[in-house]
């Protein structure tokens, strides 16, 4: 592939780094690909698993650069974080002080309690149920 071909197609189809709508009303994203469930080409597994490793890795460096302690945290924990934070995004995943806190003093059964206590517990259900159950044992479950 051509640095002149790619850049070309950039310059006709345009490059946007959210969902849009092409000229034809379909759901579209980067370069003029057509993800609409309508005829649209959607997404290879392969670009999702792409997608949710970049997505992953900086959830993780967010989180170990304003909560210094997660790396001191056992593998499993630290997923267990990196869970939450990946549904809330870091602005709602920090408003958890007492947990923050709990954690951050290896108080893993409070923590784990504090999470529970949230109305997003109460959205997610089992979801907070397991992470949570991470949180405090340190391991996955079965």
């Amino acid at each position: 592939m051509s640095k002149k071909l790619t850049a070309m197609l950039k310059h006709h189809e345009g490059s946007k780094t959210h969902a849009y709508k092409c000229t034809a009303n379909k759901v579209t994203i980067g370069v003029g690909r057509n993800i609409d469930k309508d005829g649209g080409l959607g997404l290879s597994k392969d670009e999702i698993n792409y997608l949710l490793r970049n997505d992953i890795e900086r959830v993780e460096d967010e989180l170990s650069r304003r909560l210094p302690f997660v790396i001191e945290l056992s593998d499993v924990r630290l997923d267990a974080l990196i869970d939450i934070c990946f549904n809330l995004g870091l602005p709602r995943f920090l408003k958890f002080k007492k947990a923050l806190r709990a954690l951050e003093n290896h108080d893993y059964d409070l923590a784990a309690r504090e999470f529970m206590d949230s109305r997003w517990a109460t959205q997610v259900g089992q979801r907070a149920v397991t992470v949570c159950n991470m949180i405090r044992t340190g391991k996955y479950k079965g």
